[in-house]
Formats: C-alpha cells, sequence, structure tokens
C-alpha cells in the first residue's frame, strides 16, 4: 500500500492506494531521505510499473 499526503489552501488530504499483484518499484536511497518524483514518474509507480 501507498499513501500520499498532499496539502493545498483548504487543508491536507491523504490519497491511498493498494496493488492487486505485485509490489511497487520504490527508488533507493542511501540516507531514508525524501525521494523526489516527477508527475509522469509518481503515473508509473501508482500503476505499479517499475519506472526505475
Amino acid at each position: 500500500m501507498i499513501k500520499i499526503l498532499a496539502h493545498d489552501d483548504q487543508g491536507f488530504y491523504l490519497f491511498t492506494k493498494r496493488l492487486s499483484e505485485g509490489c511497487f518499484a520504490w527508488p533507493t536511497t542511501k540516507d531514508q531521505a525524501a525521494v523526489s518524483l516527477t508527475k509522469a514518474d509518481l503515473s508509473l509507480l501508482l500503476e505499479g510499473i517499475d519506472w526505475r
């Protein structure tokens, strides 16, 4: 399951998505810092496609 927290002028939104098969291809980081994704990368990630 992946959870995304977004904010706009009216408040916060929590989006969740679970894949029926497989797992999300999450990027690895050395220091577990925040990861920046482009809109295209996020779209592929949410579809369960390995975008790395």
